[in-house]
């Protein structure tokens, strides 16, 4: 899979920070696959095409908005209105809390921009929606994703397999 951008347009709202907007993927939603490790991940999700991405977006991150009132997030940088990756909350099958979630374009790895939005989406989050506990899942390999959940304040709390699947991964909580 090299790579491709899906996108519904059905709603529109935003939240933002000086630096990123963060717009509501039922807005414009992308599905954005760009490398192994990114196609490995949406392909665990049943990802592979742009018609496997626009049901999914259908069947799954729209109905996460209309039921939880939260979802992923398409985040661009406010100086250019580039989108940069996603970044957002969902309620998964086999966790007791609210998820955040993110994923960022190679390009914008590692610039500070995954700190942003994740902030952004945890005042979100305790502030507006008034959740008192957040959660991440990731794999012991993904050092990344480690470390900004570690500054965004999620602690390890163990390891757990998801419904369906037998890889182990990494449960991080943060109280807010």
């Amino acid at each position: 899979i090299l790579g491709f951008v899906a996108t519904v347009d059905l709603l529109s709202k935003t939240v933002s920070s000086s630096i990123v907007s963060l717009t509501l993927i039922v807005c414009k939603i992308a599905i954005l696959i760009y490398s192994k490790n990114h196609a490995e991940l949406f392909c665990l999700i049943g990802i592979r095409t742009l018609e496997d991405a626009e049901r999914y977006i259908l069947n799954r991150i729209v109905p996460s908005y209309r039921q939880n009132n939260f979802g992923f997030y398409l985040v661009k940088l406010k100086e250019n209105n580039v989108s940069i990756g996603i970044c957002g909350l969902v309620k998964r099958e086999g966790l007791e809390h609210v998820d955040i979630g993110f994923a960022f374009l190679p390009a914008y790895e590692g610039r500070g921009y995954g700190y942003e939005s994740a902030s952004v989406v945890m005042k979100y989050a305790r502030d507006v929606l008034k959740l008192d506990t957040i959660v991440a899942i990731t794999t012991k390999h993904n050092v990344p994703s480690i470390n900004l959940l570690k500054k965004i304040g999620l602690s390890f709390k163990e390891f757990v397999k998801m419904p369906g699947d037998e890889e182990e991964l990494m449960l991080f909580e943060c109280t807010l």
